[in-house]
């Protein structure tokens, strides 16, 4: 009896630092993701009041690819935040103009804060339903990586072409795609599937960034109609 009952207070206490590690990564993960969104933003409003011109898709895709494989590199070790907080200046910097683009627009001002609103509503209600629920979202996996990558080389195609009817598609397929990432990456935080709050923070950020730049697209047509 005494041996069951051993067995029965490991486990709990197994339990116990188990959910203490998943609130640590949560928590981290948030507070990364709330300073590189800042950091973001700043780098983007400096982008702006400089004029600086967007450097073209090859260019974003060569920084954004190569910052996000030295985050992946140093993601076990402090320079790993440096890393982050490179990879979403250099996002943040490729905003700028685009942001500049739209608030050029009679009405670009509204489409700007509609896209973040929608933004940070989606944002904010869906890692709820994942926290809240608790709910394993980890079946999404495939589905996802499957859609985005399906969804980033019809992107190409349309802009390669010239296809406004395919891009707009393509806009309206990554914001359900990357309302289902802010699923499964907070699902994967919760039951223990992400352990790195560094990737977490990327994960979710990248979410946040396509899902606006998604919203400013849709938004800005449906205005222009």
């Amino acid at each position: 009896m005494q041996y069951g009952n051993t067995q029965v207070l490991d486990r709990s206490h197994g339990r116990g630092q188990s959910l203490i590690a998943t609130h640590k990564v949560l928590r981290n993960t948030y507070m990364l993701l709330a300073a590189t969104l800042l950091f973001s933003a700043v780098t983007a409003g400096a982008s702006m009041a400089l004029g600086l011109p967007h450097p073209g898709m090859i260019l974003t895709l060569v920084g954004y690819f190569g910052l996000l494989f030295l985050t992946t590199k140093l993601r076990n070790s402090s320079a790993g935040i440096l890393a982050v907080f490179a990879l979403t200046g250099f996002m943040g910097y490729t905003l700028g103009p685009i942001l500049s683009a739209y608030l050029s627009l009679p009405n670009g001002t509204q489409i700007v804060m509609m896209a973040m609103a929608g933004t940070a509503v989606t944002f904010g209600a869906l890692s709820a339903v994942a926290l809240v629920t608790k709910k394993d979202f980890s079946f999404m996996s495939g589905f996802l990586m499957v859609g985005i990558i399906v969804a980033f080389l019809a992107g190409l195609a349309a802009i390669f072409f010239q296809m406004p009817v395919m891009s707009l598609a393509v806009s309206a397929a990554f914001v359900l795609l990357m309302a289902g990432m802010i699923l499964f990456e907070t699902s994967q935080i919760i039951h223990g599937g992400e352990t790195n709050y560094i990737m977490a923070t990327v994960s979710l950020y990248v979410a946040i960034y396509n899902l606006f730049v998604s919203l400013l697209h849709l938004l800005g047509f449906a205005s222009s109609d």
